[in-house]
This record gives structure tokens, C-alpha cells and sequence, in this order.
């Protein structure tokens, strides 16, 4: 059975445990905080993971629900895990993916109203103002193809052509396997995002070959698949993976129901001002975040 996920641990976790030929993961913990590097180094790993070649960095970050401070060890582990992966050099545009009218997809034009955008901002202004090294960061939400009528990568590409960016940071909600990943875990990648495929609406792919810069990719599951949790509650109940594939193959060849938390308008709400935070401060590190806040508020 094909469970949904755009998690690349929850897919290794999946196949099986152990060593996997073009995959390789890292684990470590930093500032108290679990982070989890996955890296699909082939073709072999691609197919065995479902995944593009890259990186793939799990930042276990705990409940949203349960912890909502905003400067914290999650912000510090999150903004260094980011800044890993952006060019020193060069504007940096923010695209935030999703339908600020669908609480679960909301995650991106949320995230976007925190972004410290600075395009606009002149040297000599910034430096007047006490910025003196002021990255340039431009922020966008291009919608859903069903109101504008224009594909988001389209969008991102013709924007990107003509600010030409060192990279692309974009952000979107998430779907996962497990409920425990729900509002707990964010996914950092450098191979770019399919918006929609963890919920069976796969739109054109934004990555590097369709944008022409490099694009990174974070996230939040704010989703899982209603088959994904019938499956576990059966094989918890002793029902086999063979049994509980056939009973539910009709299901997910012919429905698709996607669940959320009740706390999901919290959710997105903490998820995406932690978020937005932590762009803020990989991109503008000689500001402390708590100015960056205060300005963007």
C-alpha cells in the first residue's frame, strides 16, 4: 500500500531500518533539539525513497500545542539548519505555496505576512537606519492555479527571471503517515517541492530545472491520509499488512480524505511564525530576532 507522505524519514522508516544502498542518515541533536539528515545520493536512492537526489533535514521541534515560545533552542536549531543550505551572496526570494483560505494549506501566506522583506530597501537607507549588511529578500504568495489560473512554478520562474535571486526559499504545508508528526516536525530540503502531491493534487514541480536557481523547501505536516490511520488502528489490532492492504485498496484507489487537528488554526498560526522566524534569521543574522519581530509585526 502506496501511503502518502511528503516525509522522506517517515518513507525510510517505511521501507525498512538499517543501511540502504544511495541513502544515507545522519542524526544528531542540536541545542536539545533532534535533527535528522536524510541524503539520497542516486538514482538507486531515488527509487528506494520515491524522492529527488538531495537533502532532506527532519528538525523534531515537539508540539506546537504544547510549547508556543518563540525564541527558543527549535528557533536557533531551525535558522542553522537553513542557513546551511542558502548562498552567502545574492537576493533571496521567498515564495509561501497554499490557500490562506483552507486553515490546513495556510501555512505559506502566513509565513509570508512575517518575512522581513528588503528588496526595496536601499543601501545607503539600511545603513541609515543602523542595517548596515541588509540582505536583499523579496517575498511573494502566487496563489492556487484554481483562482489565478496560472501555475505557481510559472509564477516563481517569470519572477525569477527578472530579480534573478541567488535562491528560492518556498513554503507549504505538508501531509504525513503519522499523526505524531502533525504540528511537530519540520522538513527542510534543497531539492525544491511538488505542491500538492502529499494530497493527491500534484501540480508542475518547482525545483532548480523548472526556476534556473536553486530551490529549498520547508514545511509542516498539517495533514495525514484518513486510509494512512485505518491501516495502523487494523495492524495494531493484529490484522497483517497483507490483510489490511486488501481491505483498504478499494479505499484509496477511489477516496481520498485527508484529516487534520482540531487545534489546526494553532497550529498554523505557531508553525508559521517559527517558521517565518527562523528565514529571518538565516537570511538577516546580525539582526536579532526579536527586532526582526517587532518589525515585521
Amino acid at each position: 500500500m502506496n501511503f502518502r507522505t511528503d516525509l522522506a524519514l517517515e518513507r525510510k522508516e517505511y521501507i525498512r531500518k538499517g543501511e540502504l544502498d544511495g541513502i544515507k542518515e545522519e542524526k544528531k541533536e542540536v541545542h536539545g533539539v533532534y535533527v535528522t539528515t536524510i541524503t539520497v545520493e542516486n538514482e538507486k536512492g531515488e527509487k528506494l525513497l520515491s524522492k529527488p537526489k538531495g537533502k532532506y533535514i527532519t528538525v523534531e521541534i515537539g508540539s506546537f500545542m504544547k510549547n508556543a515560545d518563540l525564541f527558543s533552542d527549535k528557533l536557533t536549531a531551525l535558522s542553522e539548519e537553513l542557513s546551511s543550505l542558502i548562498p552567502k551572496e545574492g537576493t533571496v526570494l521567498v515564495v509561501g505555496l497554499g490557500n490562506e483560505k483552507i486553515t490546513p494549506d495556510a501555512l505559506g501566506p502566513k509565513c509570508i505576512s512575517l518575512i522581513l522583506a528588503t528588496r526595496h530597501i536601499s543601501e545607503e537607507f539600511a545603513k541609515a537606519i543602523g542595517f548596515e549588511r541588509l540582505r536583499s529578500v523579496a517575498a511573494i504568495v502566487p496563489g492556487v492555479l484554481g483562482t489565478t489560473g496560472i501555475e505557481t512554478a510559472e509564477s516563481i520562474e517569470g519572477i525569477a527571471e527578472r530579480i534573478k535571486p541567488s535562491c528560492v526559499i518556498v513554503i507549504d504545508a505538508l501531509a504525513a503517515r503519522s499523526t505524531e508528526r502533525l504540528g511537530t516536525t519540520v522538513q527542510i530540503t534543497d531539492t525544491g517541492v511538488s505542491p500538492g502531491s502529499g494530497v493527491g493534487n500534484k501540480r508542475n514541480r518547482i525545483d532548480k530545472n523548472s526556476i534556473g536557481v536553486p530551490v529549498i523547501a520547508i514545511g509542516v505536516p498539517t495533514v495525514v491520509d484518513a486510509a494512512t490511520m485505518a491501516a495502523d488502528a487494523l495492524q495494531n489490532a493484529g490484522m497483517s499488512e497483507e490483510e489490511t492492504e486488501r481491505l483498504l485498496r478499494s479505499y484509496e484507489e477511489n477516496e481520498l480524505m485527508m484529516v487534520t487537528p482540531k487545534e489546526i488554526d494553532n497550529v498554523i498560526d505557531r508553525a508559521a511564525a517559527l517558521v517565518a522566524m527562523s528565514i529571518n534569521s538565516a537570511l538577516q543574522p546580525d539582526i536579532p530576532a526579536e527586532d526582526i519581530l517587532a518589525i515585521v509585526s
